[in-house]
């Protein structure tokens, strides 16, 4: 899998721990959920960075307590149709105020780039090389919003309120 962020692919700094394998020393690390909430306390002591790879059939505020021990959640798409990782996404992100890396893994599609981003998706996990020019398009495509998101982009209307201009009377000269 390839590894897109910030509209470009780059290298993949954690290692994926499988269930049955020793965690490595020296490296950040990617393990399951059911492998950190079973040691998380172990994990919280470790010196490198800890990812977890959250389902999108589990519950994600099982995972707000250790959220601050977290530099990043990967949240599971099954397949292409399956959105509830969008949710969890929000959660985390406006709920939970989760601020490291939030990585879209699994079945994901250049359609889905822009809405990954404004759920708060800042890593995707992409199959081509190509993928990663069709994110920055998708990502430079629309730079006005009318619905607030979780990518912290200001909405049209806060944006015109900054400038000192009433969305109301705004809407009245139209």
């Amino acid at each position: 899998m390839r590894l897109v962020k910030a509209g470009r692919i780059v290298d993949d700094v954690f290692v994926r721990v499988p269930d049955d394998a020793p965690v490595p020393d020296g490296v950040p690390v990617i393990v399951s959920a059911a492998r950190y909430l079973a040691d998380a306390a172990a994990f919280a002591r470790r010196p490198g960075p800890v990812g977890v790879i959250w389902p999108n059939n589990r519950n994600i505020a099982e995972l707000a307590p250790h959220l601050d021990r977290l530099a990043l959640v990967a949240l599971v798409f099954p397949n292409f149709r399956d959105g509830r990782a969008y949710s969890q996404a929000r959660l985390l992100r406006e709920r939970f105020a989760f601020r490291g890396e939030l990585r879209a893994s699994g079945q994901i599609l250049r359609d889905q780039f822009l809405f990954l981003a404004r759920s708060g998706f800042d890593s995707f996990e992409v199959s081509k090389d190509s993928d990663a020019d069709a994110f920055a398009a998708a990502l430079a495509r629309y730079t006005v919003f009318y619905q607030p998101a979780a990518d912290d982009r200001p909405a049209v209307a806060r944006r015109r309120i900054a400038r000192g201009v009433s969305p109301a009377l705004h809407a009245a000269a139209q």
